[in-house]
């Protein structure tokens, strides 16, 4: 039997996972993301999918960040219902992001009617907040047991390490062994496991995200001690700019140790961001059930034990942080500074000498991150310049395997397997294409569009 599988995303960017598998007829996706970043990208969300939705049978997810989820609902709006297997966690924080998705869509279409930039005439949401709800039922959980995610494909999701639920997707069908790294974790995340090992394949996609880049070897408590210690002495306000899945409950992980073992001083902690708030509460149930894929060492304890981070859900409750004095901790989505409540933060806080903004992750180039980052002394936002007086810290605290990790999971690989590099730029994925060929293993980096036969 032939199995084929086609590069519908994710192929020479970063964004818009989408990988048809193709055998006896039956037709499987795994990962149905949103195109982000530049413009020519973002059209392809508007573009049909490539497949005929009617011989689509299911969907697998790796996890439930958009770019390897977000499309599902615009399946939906355009009448697809068929079964979409996630793990349970991917599942929960699912239920989070994608609402929260659908809201952005129908606010951007609003906007753009309401100041006229759009050519089209209305402008309409990608899928709304209400597709988005409809898609959920669709959700079928997997547990750690395989399954047959359509007729003759038998799927197993092993733990991938990249955020809570992130899962690595093995498929047998047609007498061949695929297996889908998703977003692949680092060995050191403080919360999950390992990626597990890869096993017997003939097929291996994996993503190259890092896969030029070595993370940096640094102590990151050690180097958070010192800036947020030195902050929270002059009696500033800790501003930390953070991801809300998984980045916000590694930096109050980090925290909590730290103010446990008295090297900073317990001060109050607010976490304002409705889906920071509610990603949370997903990651402290997984924690205190022991689930799947939570190191064995914090499963069935509390998260925090001094930490008491407070939920900021409500407008008023997040401008009335504002009037208060440190010493204490905001953290606050967008962890790019490109929108959201911590915009008002930065406007509140930025001008005061004995202030820090904690930069814990990946700045894309031009955002406000990265001009913090780059030491720029000016801010504009809200139609205003910000003079930056506060201090500027940044911590490395990718959810990101880099270029060994990557290599060490593609060790774990039995048998002679191809290798496929996706979901990188293309110096990265060029860059991890060629460390894997010096190893041997025949390697390719597919084109979008294009259709893999695996032998």
């Amino acid at each position: 039997m032939s199995v084929e599988v086609t590069f519908l995303g994710a192929a020479g960017t970063v964004t818009g996972s989408r990988h048809l598998v193709s055998a006896g007829g039956r037709r499987l996706l795994v990962d149905c993301g949103l195109f982000q970043g530049r413009k020519e990208l973002r059209r392809r969300n508007w573009e049909p999918l490539g497949v005929d939705l009617d011989t689509l049978d299911g969907v697998v997810l790796t996890h439930a960040h958009v770019d390897h989820c977000g499309y599902l609902p615009r399946l939906v709006a355009q009448g697809w219902r068929g079964p979409v297997h996630c793990s349970v966690a991917t599942a929960e924080l699912a239920a989070i992001v994608l609402p929260d998705a659908g809201h952005l869509q129908e606010e951007e279409a609003e906007h753009a009617n309401r100041h006229g930039y759009s050519k089209h005439d209305p402008a309409l949401p990608l899928y709304t907040e209400e597709d988005a709800r409809r898609c959920l039922d669709l959700l079928r959980v997997v547990e750690e047991h395989p399954v047959e995610a359509v007729p003759g494909m038998t799927l197993r999701l092993r733990p991938a390490g990249h955020i809570l639920g992130a899962r690595t997707v093995h498929l047998e069908t047609g007498g061949r062994r695929l297996v889908f790294s998703g977003d692949l974790g680092r060995s050191v995340h403080p919360l999950l496991d390992p990626p597990a090992p890869i096993g017997p394949a003939d097929l291996v996609v994996c993503e190259s995200t890092y896969g030029d880049t070595e993370h940096p070897d640094v102590d990151v408590e050690d180097r958070m001690a010192e800036a947020v210690g030195d902050a929270l002495g002059r009696g500033g306000v800790v501003l930390v700019p953070a991801f809300a899945v998984d980045r916000t409950e590694v930096v109050l992980w980090h925290l909590d140790r730290l103010m446990a073992d008295g090297r900073l001083p317990v001060v109050p902690v607010f976490v304002d961001s409705p889906m920071a708030c509610a990603a949370l509460d997903v990651y402290r149930r997984a924690v205190r059930r022991g689930a799947d894929g939570v190191r064995a060492e914090i499963a069935g304890t509390e998260l925090f034990r001094v930490v008491d981070p407070v939920p900021v859900r409500t407008v008023e409750q997040s401008k009335a942080l504002n009037a208060r004095r440190g010493p204490m901790i905001i953290v606050s989505a967008s962890g790019m500074a490109t929108g959201g409540r911590v915009l008002h933060h930065l406007a509140t806080r930025l001008g005061d000498d004995r202030n820090l903004v904690l930069l814990v992750g990946f700045q894309a180039p031009g955002t406000r991150g990265d001009r913090l980052r780059r030491g720029e002394r000016t801010l504009r936002f809200f139609g205003s310049d910000h003079p930056v007086v506060a201090k500027v810290a940044s911590i490395a605290l990718s959810a990101h395997a880099d270029r060994s990790d990557l290599l060490d999971w593609l060790a774990t690989a039995h048998g002679d397997p191809e290798v496929a590099v996706v979901h990188g730029e293309a110096g990265a994925s060029a860059a991890l294409a060629r460390a894997v060929a010096s190893t041997g293993r025949r390697v390719t980096v597919p084109a979008h569009g294009e259709s893999l036969v695996v032998a």
